[in-house]
């Protein structure tokens, strides 16, 4: 007779525990969070450097080609990776999540991990591409409260919009890239709004790169402005 625990055990009539399958679909998931975030980040980073190269000093344009290749690989990569990993891409969307039950805590580390590497992985795939130095640190000096605030708006708009449209599986990609989009453009910070993308974009000097000592005051925001966003939004999403 075979009893099962929960969605990841399974005990036989021997009394033998099989859990390969879960095992392995877990790191799926894991594999494409990291895969994901790479690919998000080689697109931040190597649009921001394109697009620096090809405006002739007019950094509104530089913007705008960052912009909207970063919304448009949002959509793509959230299309492909959500039926395998949810695609968060992102460790506040991950803890979000989690906090709100939707995704075991147990979990968390492991996808938090694979973003962060993901997102240097990222980083040297761009620079490898137009041939940077695979790591340098930044010069880009991102400090003051002004873009703190902006980090901590960025996020929580981000976090609602999350919220907001989380149960429409469908609309999830355009409402999330469509919203990063814009808010390159409204926030004084290019809304980084995700703790690993902040991480990695402090190992790039260039166009879409972060100082390192930037780095701690934009996370504190960025978790500030998520939990924020999903303690508003468990009182006014409320059934």
């Amino acid at each position: 007779m075979e009893r099962t625990y929960g969605k990841d055990f399974f005990i036989g009539d021997g009394g033998t525990t099989i859990c390969a399958h879960a095992n392995m679909r877990r790191m799926r998931a894991i594999v494409s969070e990291c895969i994901g975030t790479a690919l998000l980040v080689a697109a931040v980073v190597g649009s921001g450097i394109m697009g620096e190269r090809l405006s002739g000093g007019n950094m509104a344009l530089a913007l705008l080609a960052n912009s909207i290749a970063t919304g448009a690989v949002l959509v793509t990569l959230i299309f492909t990776f959500a039926p395998i990993s949810g695609a968060h891409f992102n460790p506040v969307v991950t803890l979000a999540s989690a906090f709100e039950g939707g995704f075991p805590w147990r979990r968390v580390p492991g996808y938090v991990a694979a973003q962060v590497a993901g997102g240097i992985a990222g980083v040297v795939a761009a620079h490898a591409m137009f041939e940077h130095p695979l790591i340098t640190l930044s010069h880009h000096s991102r400090i003051g409260a002004a873009q703190c605030f902006s980090e901590f708006v960025a996020t929580f708009g981000l976090l609602i919009v999350v919220h907001g449209t989380g149960k429409r599986a469908a609309v999830v990609p355009l409402t999330v890239a469509a919203y990063i989009t814009a808010a390159y453009w409204f926030t004084s910070s290019t809304s980084f709004a995700n703790p690993a993308v902040t991480i990695a974009r402090g190992l790039t000097d260039t166009f879409s790169g972060i100082a390192p000592a930037g780095i701690p005051a934009f996370i504190a925001a960025q978790l500030l402005g998520a939990l924020a966003a999903t303690l508003l939004f468990r009182w006014i999403g409320r059934e």
